[in-house]
């Protein structure tokens, strides 16, 4: 059941109708000029790529990614909302910058991830990451990201190429787990990394431990929903989110 004036519905279903429209023809506009490049370069030089070798180079992209395809627009649509999936997806950096921004915004202004504020906000907080990112490459990579590169001691170049990304995505973690409160889907990731990571992929062929993070995701993703209820005398929390962005 709605808990929105007719007057909020009818503004989210003129939102959500414009976003639709103009993510579609964005998001088809960008996968028409990351595919024709293959092309162009097969049509203009003289390289000596055949179609078969970017048929094969696509195959093996698609054999280790494939299973993303699937599990991060799930994984996401509840932190980002339909218009940040369209930013996200289009933009990119969505794990280490995009998904990060929209949490610390949900998380400040006390907006649980499902709801329409939830969605308002990611798509606040993904327009102005992505606007602050396009002015830092522009000024530290585009303008002085040779200099600083030169300056930069090598061992500092090594801690930060090891270590910086791994941080974020720590970051990452400890914000979703302090902002979503949910100390069951918490714990049941966790025991499902430990088990994949330390049983899983050592005794597994390399096909299977490529998909090593999708099927942690899969796994906790379906324990959780299985085990919902568990331990909950009520579940009208959990409707209420799960119907929020829809009613």
């Amino acid at each position: 059941m709605s808990t929105y004036t007719p007057e909020q519905d009818a503004l989210f279903a003129a939102y959500t109708r414009t976003t639709n429209n103009w993510g579609r023809i964005t998001l088809f506009a960008g996968f028409l000029i990351a595919t024709s490049v293959p092309f162009i370069v097969l049509a203009t030089t003289d390289l000596g790529i055949t179609m078969g070798q970017v048929i094969t180079a696509f195959i093996a992209v698609a054999a280790v990614y494939g299973a993303f395809y699937v599990v991060e627009p799930l994984t996401y649509f509840p932190i980002l909302g339909p218009a940040g999936m369209y930013q996200a997806f289009l933009i990119g950096n969505i794990a280490n910058k995009l998904v990060p921004s929209a949490i610390v915004a949900q998380s400040t202004i006390d907006a649980k991830p499902g709801t329409r504020k939830a969605a308002y906000a990611a798509t606040a907080a993904i327009s102005g990451a992505a606007v602050v990112h396009v002015f830092s490459l522009l000024l530290l990579v585009g303008i002085l990201g040779t200099w600083i590169v030169s300056i930069m001691p090598e061992s500092v170049t090594e801690v930060a190429r090891l270590y910086i990304l791994p941080s974020i995505l720590g970051g990452v973690v400890v914000q979703l787990v302090a902002t979503l409160k949910q100390a069951r889907s918490t714990v049941i990731a966790i025991v499902v990394a430990l088990v994949v990571v330390f049983l899983v992929v050592p005794n597994t062929p390399k096909l299977v431990s490529s998909f090593a993070i999708a099927l942690c995701v899969i796994l906790t993703v379906a324990i959780s929903w299985f085990t919902r209820h568990i331990g909950s005398g009520s579940s009208s929390d959990e409707e209420q989110t799960e119907g929020s962005l829809i009613n």
